[in-house]
């Protein structure tokens, strides 16, 4: 049974090995595959396969533990995130803003949208990302 399945390509900037002038970067597609869209293809083969002969339970139990899998590691990456950013506490850090600009200060906490931890810098909420680079905060004597 044939299954199509669309992604989504999100251009990643890397130099290319084949271009000797190194002018302009080459577009290289990152292709990934999300919960949402392993949920879709399950459904979307069970759906569509042949009532005479039907996915094996042994097929079927394969593609719910690699579901699980993906999971699991989701609910970890979100995890370290959350530790990475709470380690980020009291330390003095330089972010870049939306605007192009960078800002340092010190961390004073850490918030959690949407599952994802922000640091507060400077009464400023800030993704990991932005952040350019961290110091450790010296004591006041």
């Amino acid at each position: 049974m044939a299954v199509a399945l669309e992604t989504s390509l999100t251009p990643r900037t890397s130099p290319s090995p084949l271009d000797s002038s190194q002018s302009a970067p080459a577009q290289l597609p990152e292709q990934t595959l999300s919960q949402s869209d392993f949920l879709q293809l399950l459904v979307t083969q069970l759906s569509s396969q042949d009532p005479m002969n039907p996915v094996s339970d042994a097929q079927f139990i394969g593609q719910m533990a690699q579901f699980s899998t993906l999971e699991a590691t989701q609910t970890m990456q979100e995890t370290v995130a959350g530790l990475q950013a709470s380690s980020l506490l009291g330390q003095t850090i330089q972010v870049q803003n939306a605007q192009g600009q960078s800002d340092t200060g010190a961390v004073s906490s850490v918030l959690f949208q949407s599952g994802s931890p922000e640091v507060i810098v400077n009464g400023q909420p800030y993704n990991l990302d932005q952040i350019l680079s961290i110091s450790q905060t010296q004591p006041h004597t």
